[in-house]
């Protein structure tokens, strides 16, 4: 062998080691070199006979027999404590086709988790496992793992051509084992890397990558047939946010499964939302700083445990939304951050690729492979995982330019402004190929600024989102009910705002995990006044939430009036509940509230089905800040009407006039948050309401601190 190919195969910076190594035919016969570091003795075995390779040292052993073409053969490999007879990884062609290299540099690739990554399969009778990883600036890059003592000498990779890919098939290597690719840079240095398209990996804080086949059965096809039935912002959704780790600490996927979807169809939810459970180091995080894009975390399983997760929430009828962090990944050396040694998935500037709020990298948006990653990734989790919709976390960041930067530290694009255009383009295509390929998917945009068209379709000029949430709505009615009752009318415009511009976009009313940690205090503890006002507080503005248009989302421990911030070390404190403590008729009341909220909901197409269109709502009470009052009429695609009514004071309203259309000269109440069951001081109707002589208006008691529905009788 050539002393410079000798030099480059050992130090692991070698493109084509196949060239070297294997069996190649010559003048004299057919040529066979191994790479078996630590190994005594190799020997080629031909139809049963063993004919040894000379050592060459370092590991390098060779020999020339006497055919005239390469046979079927294998290797004996002796060590000091046992000998293997094992395929020659060297003797393979590449098990990744031309097509697969062309798409992955277009940057089309739809289904790139089938292309990179390690792929077990059988590739010419050989069952092993296909290793393939995107490194266009490595020297070299070779497979290590616990099958090799995480020793990389033995396993180099060869390079596809232009395409940057690095591939290598090594049979015998199945599910289970643990792998990471070494990586040699343009300047020799070297070092393991995780797999970025690893399916599985190993429970942090280990950091390796692992080989994962699935096995998991789908129980769930009455529920994926008819999701597509109606888009989301016309039909009921309720969403129950859950941070997985902390719903129930110490409880795995299948364990959760027995537990979540019956609570949440209890509740009557119709999604829950899980906080990104994409792999992570830092349980902080919550999982927002992702490491391992392909991985369900491996704190609560494997990928096969949490598929049977959502297949049981599926089959319970709740779909599954999952938050999805494109916007940005943390800096540790053993993941995505340079990874080739160089820049990759995050922009060569510095100014550019660190974000200042967060400390981690933003992706490469501008790079079509970086681009390609995270569409199949957004893919990927809803054809692997039926993944009923994405919720894109962090949109404004990745939408600005200037986001969170001074002047100085960001350059305007192509046209002067502040806009990402390759973040918009991003985001277009993401959308456009999940619609496309996943019938009945809904993304959804956490975006918190006045972007135009982020629910609008991307034919039409949009970014292509389903739903958008709904932060000034969350801002303003938060701050306004956090006041005394006393000073509410001089903030009364912040709970009627919102309506100025509630058909801009699809929107979704969070009250997020973010509104409860970190100094700002639980929903009911942001109420003024003493326990029981703090909690009539709370169910009143439920009340006013669940009728108020757009879609819900509750973080867990809000649907009980828990009074601690959420931590992620202990999550909620179910304790509350339990039948011993003095007070759990409290907050039973308020979890009683939450489901009857869901029942009422899901029944009356008023309160869902016209969400998007401004002719579903009307006001009744608008300007009645003196009382802290807002009335207001919702309207299903039939006109039949419900009317919401919120006495935000704590004195009871008596004989309240309010106009209601006339066609309908009588009303019930079908939800009153002051009901006695719920908490409250049991001011009710007691049966309907008739509207008075002039045949237009309904005269109602009030109570105190509450929203009162009404329905036509």
């Amino acid at each position: 062998m050539d002393g410079a190919d000798r030099a480059r195969l050992l130090s692991g910076s070698h493109h084509d080691p196949h060239a070297l190594l294997g069996a190649h035919p010559g003048p004299d016969g057919v040529t066979f070199r191994a790479l078996r570091p630590f190994a005594h003795a190799v020997s080629v075995v031909v139809d049963g006979c063993h004919t040894p390779l000379h050592s060459e040292g370092d590991g390098l052993f060779s020999a020339v027999l006497p055919l005239e073409t390469i046979p079927e053969y294998t290797l004996l490999v002796s060590y000091d404590d046992a000998e293997h007879e094992v395929h020659d990884p060297y003797r393979f062609p590449p098990a990744l086709g031309e097509f697969d290299l062309h798409l992955i540099s277009e940057g089309r690739h739809e289904e790139l988790w089938r292309a990179l990554g390690a792929e077990p399969m059988v590739h010419q009778g050989v069952t092993g496992t296909r290793f393939t990883v995107w490194a266009p600036n490595a020297q070299g890059v070779r497979v290590a793992g616990d099958f090799t003592y995480w020793d990389g000498t033995a396993f180099p990779m060869r390079s596809l051509g232009s395409s940057g890919v690095w591939e290598l098939f090594l049979p015998g290597i199945g599910e289970g084992r643990r792998y990471k690719f070494e990586i040699t840079t343009r300047y020799g240095a070297r070092f393991l890397k995780s797999d970025p398209m690893a399916r599985r990996t190993e429970t942090p804080p280990a950091t390796a990558s692992v080989v994962t086949v699935s096995g998991h059965e789908w129980g769930d096809a009455e529920w994926m047939t008819r999701r597509a039935d109606r888009p989301a912002h016309q039909a009921p959704f309720s969403v129950y946010e859950v941070h997985l780790p902390s719903w129930r600490p110490g409880l795995t996927y299948r364990e959760l499964a027995e537990q979540l979807p019956p609570y949440v169809r209890d509740l009557g939810f119709t999604h829950v939302e899980l906080m990104p459970v994409a792999e992570h180091p830092f349980g902080g995080s919550w999982g927002y700083q992702v490491t391992g894009y392909y991985a369900p975390t491996a704190r609560l399983g494997t990928p096969d445990d949490f598929k049977y997760l959502v297949d049981r929430l599926h089959q319970a009828g709740i779909g599954v939304i999952m938050d999805w962090v494109p916007a940005h990944f943390p800096r540790d050396d053993w993941a995505l951050a340079r990874f080739d040694g160089y820049p990759l998935y995050e922009p060569g500037d510095t100014r550019r690729a660190e974000h200042p709020d967060w400390g981690t990298y933003e992706f490469d948006l501008g790079r079509t492979e970086v681009r390609n990653f995270l569409v199949a990734n957004a893919v990927y989790w809803c054809e692997e995982f039926h993944i009923d919709g994405l919720r894109v976390d962090a949109v404004a960041s990745m939408l600005y330019l200037d986001y969170s930067r001074e002047p100085g530290q960001w350059t305007p694009n192509e046209h002067g402004g502040r806009e990402d255009l390759d973040a918009v383009r991003f985001l277009k295509e993401m959308n456009a190929t999940l619609y496309r390929r996943v019938p009945g998917v809904v993304t959804i945009a956490e975006e918190s600024t006045d972007w135009g068209g982020v629910t609008s379709p991307t034919d039409r000029g949009g970014l292509g989102f389903g739903l958008k949430w709904n932060m000034g709505w969350m801002h303003d009615s938060l701050g306004y009910m956090s006041k005394d009752p006393v000073h509410r009318r001089y903030h009364h415009n912040e709970m009627t705002f919102s309506m100025v511009y509630a058909y801009s976009e699809n929107y979704v009313l969070p009250i997020s995990h973010d509104e409860v940690v970190h100094g700002k205090r639980s929903l009911v503890s942001k109420m003024p006044g003493d326990w029981w006002q703090q909690r009539a507080n709370h169910r009143a503005y439920l009340g006013f939430m669940w009728a108020h248009p757009g879609k819900q989302l509750l973080f867990m421990g809000q649907e009980f009036a828990q009074g601690a911030e959420w931590s992620e070390g202990h999550g909620p404190d179910w304790w509350l509940l339990d039948p011993a403590y003095g007070a759990e008729a409290d907050h039973r009341g308020v979890r009683d509230l939450v489901r009857d909220l869901n029942a009422v909901y899901r029944e009356a197409p008023a309160l869902w089905q016209r969400d998007s269109d401004p002719g579903g709502f009307r006001w009744v009470a608008v300007d009645a800040a003196e009382d802290n009052v807002f009335a207001f009429l919702r309207f299903a695609a039939d006109g039949a009407p419900l009317l919401s009514v919120s006495n935000f004071s704590p004195v009871v309203r008596h004989d309240y006039g309010l106009r209601v259309p006339e066609e309908f000269p009588a009303w019930e109440e079908v939800l009153n948050t002051d009901a006695v069951r719920y908490g409250g001081s049991g001011v009710v109707g007691a049966g309907p309401v008739r509207v008075g002589a002039d045949g237009s208006c309904v005269r109602l008691t009030l109570p105190p601190v509450a929203t009162v529905w009404l329905r036509p009788v």
